[in-house]
């Protein structure tokens, strides 16, 4: 998300901090996110490194936690459940230690429609901010099919 975005945001005086948006800081290998948490908190890594885990079953007694992305200052977590009542997708642990930006996800929304001046660009910084973490998703996802096709030796047959 471009800083001055957020910035603006940040600053309005029906905004204020503590009450819709709060600093937080955080320890190295702390939880931010957990997957299946339900909540509707929009963080921004201001300082620091965290990654993103995702939960694999393998089988039944097999899990796996890959790391899926790494997260820098700037970037933002948990933006999709801004507008869905579904629990969280994935984990975000703290890979350093930092400080994070933690937004109220129902005191945003309701800030984004009554200031469409503010809200249409933090919307549409968002819209292709998922656009592309999508691109990514997708090249990751066919990387992966790929090799699963050759690990199996089906891409002998196509």
């Amino acid at each position: 998300m471009r800083p001055e975005i957020l910035a603006d945001l940040l600053a309005h005086p029906d905004f204020p901090e503590g009450a819709c948006w709060q600093r937080r800081g955080f320890a190295a290998n702390e939880a931010i996110v957990r997957e299946g948490q339900f909540d509707q908190t929009l963080y921004v890594i201001e300082q620091g490194t965290a990654q993103v885990y995702c939960e694999v079953t393998l089988d039944e007694e097999r899990h796996v936690r890959p790391g899926i992305w790494e997260l820098k200052p700037g970037d933002l977590v948990g933006e999709l459940s801004l507008f869905d009542d579904r629990p969280r997708a994935a984990s975000v642990f703290a890979t350093s230690e930092g400080r994070l930006l933690a937004i109220d996800g129902q005191r945003l929304r309701q800030f984004l429609d009554s200031h469409p001046d503010i809200g249409y660009p933090f919307l549409k910084e968002l819209f292709l901010l998922l656009v592309d973490r999508l691109r990514k998703a997708n090249h990751r996802l066919e990387s992966v099919f790929a090799w699963g096709l050759r690990a199996h030796g089906i891409d002998r047959h196509l």
